[in-house]
Parts: structure tokens; sequence; C-alpha cells
């Protein structure tokens, strides 16, 4: 089997955000980036083990700068076979969306993977719009993926319980918890991915649908409030005036 799995960095989840140009842009100054938990832990080592079961090879693809090929080079270490660096600061979910259409599209893949979102913007958005360029089936928020023959039999998350759906490849796939678990590289791994193959294209001329305009960190929180027990009016003027919960 064919398999490209789309990864992306983020911040680490204890990095202090902050913002710059009067709003318009993300700080990375003193920031700690790693690649994308969803896309590592779930869509990555989903593909890996997917290659061990049925054979075949594991591409990764990234849209952004030569910085981050240090995050690319963790993908390879974990086990997939070659990378895609598409030399492009993306702006939106869309831009990464048609950048990786555009590769996949000449390159024939079985299953195109990707983490159900970003744990820095939380979009869950790059997995549905490859799947719409490139007019394939997507199957989102998916916990648990076998095959039985040539048909994959997919579980996915939906709201109060789970769905089983049956389809034939190819297709797109967003992954969750419950899709894989967490590999980590062994030094035989961190030492072959130093000479695999790391291929940087040019991006394709996209269409921006939209921009950032304003970034905001959320207000400070305020102190606790301590009620007495036995001032239950002024608990619920509280909540009613001030938290406004009810």
């Amino acid at each position: 089997m064919k398999l490209l799995v789309a990864i992306s960095q983020t911040p680490e989840t204890t990095a202090r955000i902050a913002f710059k140009d009067g709003g318009k842009a993300f700080d990375p100054n003193g920031v700690n980036f790693i690649m994308n938990p969803y896309d590592e832990w779930y869509a990555l080592v989903r593909a890996l083990e997917l290659k061990e079961e049925k054979g075949g090879t594991v591409t990764v693809i990234h849209c952004g700068p030569a910085a981050n090929e240090v995050t690319i080079r963790k993908a390879l270490a974990i086990g997939a076979d070659d990378a895609v660096r598409v030399d492009i600061d993306p702006d939106s979910a869309y831009t990464v969306a048609q950048q990786i259409a555009a590769h996949a599209s000449a390159a024939g893949y079985d299953i195109i993977f990707t983490g159900k979102e970003t744990i820095d913007y939380n979009g869950a958005l790059v997995g549905g719009m490859i799947a719409g360029l490139l007019d394939l089936p997507f199957i989102s928020h998916a916990s648990k993926m076998t095959f039985q023959g040539d048909t994959a039999m997919v579980t996915r998350d939906i709201e109060g319980g789970e769905e089983e759906i049956s389809l034939s490849t190819p297709f797109v796939i967003s992954a969750a918890k419950g899709m894989a678990e967490q590999r980590i590289p062994n030094m035989r791994g961190i030492m072959s991915a130093k000479t695999k193959p790391l291929t940087v294209v040019a991006p394709v001329a996209a269409e921006g649908l939209a921009i950032h305009t304003d970034f905001r960190v959320p207000p400070a929180k305020t102190a606790v409030k301590m009620v007495d027990p036995g001032n239950m009016d002024e608990l619920v003027r509280l909540l009613h005036e001030e938290a406004k919960v009810i």
C-alpha cells in the first residue's frame, strides 16, 4: 500500500503563547515546537502498522519552512520511509490542503492520513478539504481501522456513540485517540532518519479564501470568590450576574 501522512508542527502544550504585530501574528520567540500529537501518535503510527501488516511505503508531508525539518526527521525516525516538505509558510488550513492535494493527485496514494485536528488551532479542517479537492471519501475522527481483504472497516466517534463504516481505497482519514499507540523512536531509527530522503518542493499557486485578522489570548482569570454555604441567594446572584451561567 502507498500511504501518505500529513504532519504539522505545533507549540508544546506548556508553551507561553504571545502575539506580535498588534495581535496579527503568532510570536514564536521562546516557544518549543513538537509534532502535532494527533498526527504523530495516531495517524503516523497507524500508517506504519498498516505498512507492517500489508506491505508498502509510508511518506510524510509537511508544509513549512526549513526550520521545521527537525520535526520531519522525527517522523522519519519513528519509521516513515521518506518525506516531502512543501516550502511554504501557510496562512490557512485551505492553503495546506491545496498543497497536499497537489502532491497527492500525482502520486496515487491508497490512503491519506491526517490527525483529527492540531492542538494549536483545533480546526479539524485539513483532512476534509484534501478529500474535497481530490474528490475522495473522507472519514473523520476515526478511532479504529482494520481490513477485511481490500475493504477497510473503520470505526469513528460520533456524539453519543460510534459509527461503523466500510469502504475501499483510495480515501482520506483523520485519526483520533484509539487508532494507535505512541511509538518512541529508537537509536537505530534516529540514525537512519538522517539519511532517509527528504524532498523539498516549491508550492503550487494556491487560492486564499481566508486570512487571520486578529489573535487574542484569553482574559486573565479573576480571583476565586468564596460564598457562605448558608447564603444561597448570593450564590445565585453571582452565577446569574457575574458568571452568567444561569
